[in-house]
């Protein structure tokens, strides 16, 4: 596998990232670039340390970078690691593309976002037509909670959120807190028989868990914690609203029978650019993430939509 390391700058630090290269690299040739935009609250050595090879086998170069606060990128002067706030995802994606423009040996750039990166990636691609394709693989982008989920619980989200951040402003100190009530040292157990969403807690665990195929024991720069006021954020900063603005080519690929089917159910009608949709039974959420079988129907899919 070749896989290059490298950095960009964003808000004027160096976020750090790996360009996977396909066999037989020529770089005095073209190729389709991917910038792969990454579920909450993963490192690129996840989801995207999965896809980025399944690309270049496919011909494509493949970004997978870290954004800024997160893995091995820093954070800004005064600020916490783990602040995973959506407007700067958005520009943080915006200047992987244009560090992308820079190779000369890219040719057309394409988008793919998988689970929060399905938001990210369709939000910035609104106003940056240098994305010539995107496309979604269990894409959480129509998660828009004041629209279909119970306001109690909302505004819970929200109280929680606002009292971190006073708690962070005034000690000047992080407030960590695991977002998904998943922490680094939970058993399965443990986690599925107290989590909210149990319909989704043994394949969350199986991936991010403790002993998880890529949590925080096998992949060393990850942690399920998160800074606690990161909803104020995720809460209104909602791709789905601006569907109908997306112009460029568009695929959505999702689980058929996955809870989360509705996030790509509900962007799919907003869209008025004739998306191509890849509707699978039988794969889960999480099997896009890391199952052979779902991984080889989803990336077949994407290279055959970026390749046409």
């Amino acid at each position: 596998m070749n896989i290059k390391s490298v950095t960009f700058k964003s808000f004027g630090v160096e976020l750090v990232g790996n360009l996977y290269l396909p066999e037989g690299f020529d770089e005095n040739k073209k190729y389709k670039a991917i910038v792969g935009a990454s579920p909450f609250p993963q490192v690129k050595e996840q989801v995207l340390g999965t896809y980025g090879p399944e690309m270049a086998k496919r011909g494509f170069v493949f970004l997978a970078f870290d954004y800024l606060g997160m893995g091995d990128s820093p954070v800004l002067a005064g600020e916490n690691k783990q602040s995973r706030y959506m407007f700067r995802l958005i520009e943080n994606t915006w200047d992987a593309v244009s560090y992308l423009g820079t190779l000369p040996f890219v040719d057309d750039i394409y988008g793919l976002g998988i689970c929060q990166g399905g938001s990210i990636i369709s939000s910035a691609s609104v106003t940056d037509h240098r994305i010539k394709k995107l496309a979604t693989v269990s894409g959480m982008m129509a998660a828009d909670p004041f629209q279909w989920t119970d306001k109690t619980v909302v505004h819970q989200m929200i109280a929680a959120a606002n009292a971190s951040k006073q708690k962070i402003y005034a000690s000047n100190q992080a407030d960590y807190v695991a977002p998904f009530g998943l922490n680094d040292e939970q058993s399965r157990e443990e986690f599925t028989g107290t989590a909210d969403f149990p319909e989704m807690a043994g394949e969350t665990y199986d991936y991010y868990g403790r002993d998880g195929v890529k949590g925080p024991k096998a992949v060393e720069n990850f942690t399920n914690m998160h800074i606690g006021d990161q909803a104020m954020q995720s809460l209104f900063s909602l791709c789905e609203h601006y569907a109908d603005k997306i112009v460029q080519p568009t695929l959505v690929v999702y689980g058929k029978d996955a809870p989360t089917a509705i996030c790509s159910t509900a962007f799919i009608e907003k869209l008025t650019n004739n998306p191509e949709v890849l509707a699978v039974s039988g794969f889960s959420h999480v099997d896009f993430y890391h199952n052979p079988e779902a991984v080889k129907v989803s990336a077949d899919a994407l290279a055959e939509f970026f390749n046409k």
